[in-house]
């Protein structure tokens, strides 16, 4: 079963125990990947799973976004709602490295590439992005290897 698929699944199964929030998320979710389908090459387009995690990360971090604001300007109403977003999308998403496994990938890389200094640090950020793969953090990842570069 592929990402699509699972997703199919439990938007009829969010509507089966009625779970309003879970399925608007869902709901939410599945136009996201329709609409990246779309641009890919029409709407009969499957994505492949790194596409359709791509989209995944994309509305998660949205909705991190979202909290950040509503958060500073006082709406905690509004980060609440979008926290609970955030955790059914979080289901989905691949588990985050931990700060020990960013550290050692970091590591590596910097010392694959022969990196020394930080006007390395794009090409370094492009590899590390890479290996994580989506489960780091952009900001976190980004700090980490200015602190080794610098």
């Amino acid at each position: 079963m592929d990402f699509q698929e699972r997703i199919d699944g439990d938007i009829k199964e969010a509507m089966k125990a009625r779970q309003a929030t879970r399925l608007g998320v869902l709901r939410m979710l599945k136009s996201a990947l329709k609409n990246a389908a779309i641009e890919q090459g029409g709407a009969e387009v499957r994505l492949d799973e790194a596409a359709a995690q791509a989209v995944l990360r994309k509305e998660a971090k949205k909705r991190q976004d979202s909290i950040e604001g509503f958060t500073k300007g006082g709406r905690q109403e509004l980060a609440d709602k979008e926290q609970e977003e955030l955790a059914v999308l979080g289901d989905y998403l691949p588990r985050q490295l931990s700060s020990e496994e960013l550290d050692a990938l970091v590591s590596g890389v910097i010392l694959e590439l022969g990196a020394t200094s930080k006007a390395q640090m794009g090409v370094v950020m492009k590899a590390a992005t890479e290996k994580a793969a989506g489960r780091a953090d952009g900001r976190a990842l980004s700090a980490l290897v200015t602190s080794k570069l610098g």
